[in-house]
């Protein structure tokens, strides 16, 4: 190796070579690794991968909690986009708004924070119904009662939803004329079946006795109104005191429905029903203490 090197140096350096018999050059192919040094390789190999895993761990649940709140304000603008409760009641919205908004309700659905929602106190509250499906029972029953009736004599304005202790209260605010509130109440009962599972049981129904704001009424309408009141004053108590509490309809629990919660936090609740249709719903209140509102039988 010595001759080789000093062959091919400089006619300058030919007479003075780097490097002689009795020092070798060592070659990079013979180099021989001693067990010892093996092992502490191998040892900061491991300590290396433990620092990447580790870092990867503490950076994870941040990113996906980012990740979380973006989809969440991402579902929140395509519902204002598309027209919310009221396009869904009104059926105005779109195919491009339709399946844009589903599209996000599933990339926020594989983020549920809450892997109990059912026993979950984030699930009690007052909500407000920001998208539903053609099945949602408040709904089907405004519609039966409401739906041949123009826009401008009656519209569902809201719909919302409280649930306290395992009982919840559906309440549809309905206006006649656009000056007499109207209320459709529904009680049921929810059971709960798993973590994700729940049935809903229809216990009664209430047509609540209207409310009118006489500065809105019209004119044309001044008389007939005034002529209503006094005609219910002349009831007999006992008729009165009913017609004001409103019409009750038992339910008995013959109507009932399973549900899947999806999605939930402190703020927005995702439940689909057997048909896959999701039901969107925000929180009008705030949340109570973190204590189960039930459990279940495994």
């Amino acid at each position: 190796m010595a001759i080789l090197i000093q062959n091919l140096a400089p006619p300058s350096l030919s007479r003075h070579p780097l490097y002689t018999s009795s020092f070798p050059l060592p070659s990079l192919l013979s180099v021989t690794v001693s067990p010892e040094n093996y092992r502490n390789g191998q040892k900061k190999l491991k300590v290396c991968r433990a620092m990447v895993e580790q870092t990867a761990y503490c950076y994870s649940p941040f990113a996906k909690e980012m990740e979380r709140l973006s989809a969440k304000e991402s579902l929140l603008l395509a519902l204002k986009d598309a027209g919310g409760f009221e396009a869904v009641v009104t059926g105005k919205t779109t195919d491009v708004q339709l399946i844009d908004v589903n599209e996000r309700i599933i990339a926020l659905e594989r983020l549920n924070p809450t892997p109990r929602p059912t026993t979950s106190p984030c699930l009690e509250g007052l909500w407000n119904f920001e998208w539903f499906g053609t099945a949602s029972p408040v709904f089907l029953a405004t519609r039966l009662i409401f739906g041949r009736i123009p826009p401008t004599l009656a519209n569902l304005s809201k719909l919302d939803l409280l649930i306290r202790n395992g009982y919840g209260t559906a309440i549809a605010h309905v206006k006649l004329l656009n000056s007499i509130e109207n209320k459709f109440v529904l009680s049921s009962k929810f059971s709960v079946e798993g973590p994700l599972r729940m049935k809903e049981e229809y216990v009664e129904g209430i047509f609540e006795t209207p409310k009118v704001k006489e500065d809105t009424v019209p004119e044309q309408l001044k008389g007939a109104l005034d002529q209503a009141v006094n005609t219910l004053q002349l009831l007999p108590v006992p008729i009165r005191d009913t017609v004001s509490r409103g019409l009750k309809i038992p339910l008995g629990e013959a109507f009932q429905r399973l549900i899947m919660i999806s999605y939930l936090d402190e703020e927005i609740v995702i439940a689909r029903n057997t048909a896959g249709e999701p039901e969107v719903l925000t929180r009008l209140d705030a949340a109570p203490d973190p204590e189960p509102i039930s459990d279940y039988e495994s």
